[in-house]
């Protein structure tokens, strides 16, 4: 009866050596079989990267002149939260569909998280933080106590904003406008009766927003 052969020792040396060679070749033929247009594209990271450089940007926000360097892909919303620390202007969806960042600029409303910082150069912006005159709130923001048009406080900045460039935009005739050109914002906490309530008391008061 025959016997199955012996299984040899292994050697661990030339399996680590054996292992190192494989390697290394396999690393010298991808480099040989690399596309040029690939290669071309590594070559390039370092000019993309040099396209992320801080630039400066001159804003006036809430009456104040800034004069910033700022990466060109941040957004106008992390500017003011991260590197100037106005948090009033919240950061909800991150996508433009909730309103919590509406911000003005301009004049107009904006979600801040949709636009880039250093395209607002030289604009005027205005944050909730720069609605209210010294201590005197903005009539906005006294309806919007008055009438408790906030619940949790998070969309509240976002809903003001938003009320004020209603009225400004003409919009703000009647219930049903103003809850359609203040859809855009929302507030999962039901104090819709109590922000038209607010926006329908300034419209009526005839205040300058």
């Amino acid at each position: 009866m025959s016997q199955a052969p012996k299984e040899q020792p292994s050697c661990p040396g030339k399996q680590e050596s054996r292992r190192e060679f494989l390697k290394q070749s396999s690393a010298l033929m991808a480099l040989a079989l690399t596309p040029p247009l690939v290669v071309k594209a590594g070559e390039n990271d370092e000019a993309i990267a040099g396209a992320f450089e801080k630039i400066p940007v001159n804003l006036d926000i809430n009456g104040k002149a800034y004069h910033l360097s700022v990466e060109p892909r941040v957004t106008l919303l992390d500017l003011l939260r991260e590197q100037l620390a106005l948090t009033g202007t919240k950061k909800g969806c991150d996508h433009g569909q909730c309103g919590a960042c509406t911000v003005h600029i301009n004049g107009q409303r904006i979600n801040s998280c949709l636009t880039l910082a250093v395209m607002q150069e030289g604009k005027k912006i205005t944050t909730i933080e720069g609605l209210a005159q010294g201590d005197t709130l903005h009539p906005m923001q006294e309806a919007f106590i008055k009438h408790d048009g906030f619940q949790c406080g998070y969309c509240t900045p976002g809903q003001i904003m938003s009320a004020v460039a209603c009225i400004r935009e003409g919009h703000a005739g009647s219930p049903e406008e103003i809850r359609e050109f203040m859809s855009g914002n929302i507030c999962r906490c039901g104090a819709y009766d109590n922000i038209v309530d607010a926006v329908m008391e300034v419209k009526k008061g005839g205040y300058t927003v």
